[in-house]
């Protein structure tokens, strides 16, 4: 045995199975361990708001030790874990394959997934969760429920904030009245057959929210690797089930990949690639789904063959080189990676993506943004959600950058409302949901 590791992380396949993956008595026991060794380490402590709670229940418990912590009161521990999965991936020295085999965000998984078994999730978490469902009746009558949920409306904040948990000063997702899918039809970009990477085929999975909150991503991206002279499909055969996954529901996150592999392994097997326009569900195709799945050929084919769409841009430059005509974008980009991204082991691909373009002065904040899904949108997390992004929100407006974006949406709108919370009156960035869109702008769409 030995102190930290220097070997690259690998995660084991998640056990969830086994009836003993939700032995009450035996995940007690491994919570202990694990919380053991993080007690003695600490090093997570500035992550998220788990390892502070985590540390103050032991520094307050009788022993100052885990033996005279009370097992009941672990919950606000796993409950402020947002399965970013940067303690796991930057900060654990003792994640496979050190001996101590400790991955902090699985072990929160299993408790939501021993709680979802015993039917104890809150009846509006498995609401929010039905995203498809959800997002396809609001894109219905878009308007009214955009309305219903802008931050300045005071008549019904409050009382999404009563019934729904949602806190009444967090901006929620936008509806589109239009899904990418239905923009899609009819629409498709010139293909540029001059481009050096032209023959290259891609399925834009189109995700949840670029499907139903945000279309204009992927029509950006749709848009750039036209120009690029790849021919793309939009494919959308459901939602990747990562809010599923918060809730440790993985049972019904292994049907959404049988369903969404399924689908995309038809078009894989045509030639084409599979890029993702969110990095959480990228994250998920890629690494996730097989742990979940690891025997499952539909699975293991998808994730050997998805892509980032900012992972598949660089490959083009890489490979073929891009299609000219990129101009300068002004003013310079703060730009914040991604949890999730970071996630993929992937490097910063956003950064390089947006470095190819001329005269690119890009700013680079590799810091979680606090937000954590849908975690960050309720009522007892907003605040700390704040709190925890507040260096990147900071950075964003120190820099004096044009523009800010993320890669993750959510995090994107989490990070301008911390710095219209900041104080100072410098100009605030504009806002981009995301930098693919900024390379679309630059070759002038």
């Amino acid at each position: 045995m030995r102190e930290g590791s220097l070997e690259a992380p690998t995660r084991h396949p998640l056990d969830w199975q086994n009836p003993e993956f939700y032995d009450e008595a035996k995940l007690d026991e491994e919570l202990r361990r694990v919380f053991d060794i993080c007690h003695g380490c600490r090093r997570c402590f500035n992550l998220c708001d788990s390892f502070p709670k985590l540390f103050d229940l032991v520094d307050a418990a009788p022993s100052e030790e885990l033996d005279t912590v009370k097992s009941a009161d672990f919950k606000p521990v796993i409950d402020a874990c947002t399965l970013c999965d940067m303690c796991y991936m930057t900060k654990c020295p003792y994640v496979p394959p050190h001996s101590f085999n400790l991955d902090f965000p699985h072990l929160m998984l299993r408790y939501r997934a021993v709680e979802a078994r015993k039917n104890e999730l809150s009846a509006t978490d498995l609401q929010l969760a039905q995203t498809d469902r959800n997002a396809a009746f609001a894109g219905l009558a878009a308007p009214i429920a955009n309305w219903a949920t802008a931050t300045d409306n005071a008549l019904t904040r409050p009382l999404l904030s009563k019934f729904a948990g949602l806190h009444p000063k967090a901006e929620l997702p936008k509806y589109a009245g239009r899904s990418l899918e239905q923009r899609a039809v009819g629409n498709r970009p010139e293909l540029n057959t001059e481009a050096p990477a032209f023959g290259r085929k891609a399925v834009i999975y189109a995700t949840c929210h670029g499907n139903y909150n945000d279309p204009e991503v992927g029509l950006a991206a749709r848009a750039v690797l036209a120009r690029n002279g790849v021919d793309t499909e939009i494919v959308y055969p459901g939602c990747c089930g990562m809010p599923m996954l918060e809730q440790g529901q993985i049972g019904k996150v292994a049907d959404s990949a049988r369903t969404v592999a399924a689908e995309l392994g038809i078009w894989i097997a045509r030639g084409y690639d599979v890029i993702a326009i969110v990095p959480s569900c990228a994250l998920m195709l890629k690494f996730e789904w097989p742990l979940i799945l690891p025997d499952d050929a539909a699975v293991k084919t998808l994730a050997a063959n998805s892509f980032d769409i900012t992972e598949y841009i660089v490959d083009i430059a890489k490979k073929e080189g891009l299609a000219p005509g990129l101009a300068p974008i002004g003013g310079g980009v703060a730009l914040h990676m991604a949890c999730h991204a970071r996630a993929q082991n992937m490097g910063q691909k956003a950064a390089e993506m947006l470095r190819l373009l001329p005269e690119a002065d890009v700013q680079v904040i590799e810091r979680c943004s606090g937000h954590g899904g849908s975690w960050g949108f309720k009522n007892e997390y907003f605040d700390t959600a704040l709190k925890v992004g507040r260096p990147v929100a900071r950075q964003a407006k120190e820099g004096g950058k044009a523009f800010v974006t993320s890669e993750c949406p959510l995090a994107g709108v989490h990070i301008t409302q911390g710095i219209d919370r900041l104080p100072g009156d410098a100009p605030k960035p504009e806002r981009v949901t995301h930098p693919v869109q900024l390379f679309a702008r630059a070759y002038g769409y």
